[in-house]
């Protein structure tokens, strides 16, 4: 009797945003993810040009200084660049299409919050990314999708332990601790000159308190 396991292929999760700046939230969205969903390896990609909301306010080497910051020391967990490396709009299509470029052994899973979730149809190409990525939606108490994002989920779930088994095409359903924590909300603490302590990496926390 054959009693080998099927392990399929390894995971590389892709977490996006402007990390404008990189804070707790973010932090254990990802650590939630890598664990929940198995992941070998979760790319942390900071927007250049984001389509769907406005510019970030800290310069791009600043974001991304900070996202390494945040991630020091924690395996697995990378700080990728390419979206800052890329001209023009910052599409989500692109940043997979190049990841599955140079990962090609790995099947992707771009990690989403509902409420992007919920805009999905919306975004450039977003029908191709079910060609070459799974999505893993971050669900909260209270949040839950609608509409076509509804649909789609209804029509695309699949358990976590299947993410290695099938290429592309699922959506799982993530559930993860809330944190309301919010980049908007630590710029303003920051402007009003309170502290931002515990919202943030230490690291972080240090890069951004100005020394005098």
């Amino acid at each position: 009797m054959d009693t080998s396991v099927t392990k399929g292929a390894p995971l590389l999760g892709i977490l996006g945003g402007t990390f404008d700046p990189i804070h707790l939230g973010h932090l254990r969205l990802a650590e939630e993810a890598f664990d929940g969903l198995g992941l070998d390896r979760l790319h942390f990609v900071p927007s250049a040009v984001p389509p769907h909301r406005p510019p970030p306010v800290l310069p791009a080497a600043e974001r991304f200084a900070l996202v390494e910051a945040a991630l020091a020391g924690r395996d697995g967990f990378m700080a990728d660049a390419r979206e800052l490396d890329r001209a023009g709009t910052s599409y989500t299509i692109d940043t997979v299409l190049q990841v599955a470029e140079e990962f090609p052994e790995h099947h992707r899973v771009l990690i989403l919050g509902m409420d992007a979730f919920n805009g999905l149809t919306r975004w450039h190409r977003w029908q191709e990314l079910f060609c070459h990525t799974h999505l893993a939606v971050a669900t909260r108490p209270g949040a839950q999708a609608v509409g076509e994002a509804a649909s789609l989920l209804a029509e695309r779930a699949i358990a976590p332990d299947e993410l290695a088994l099938r290429s592309a095409g699922g959506i799982v359903p993530l559930s993860i601790t809330r944190l309301d924590i919010s980049a908007t909300a630590i710029r303003a603490a920051r402007a009003d000159g309170r502290s931002i302590r515990y919202l943030v990496p230490e690291a972080v926390r240090r890069a951004l308190t100005p020394t005098h």
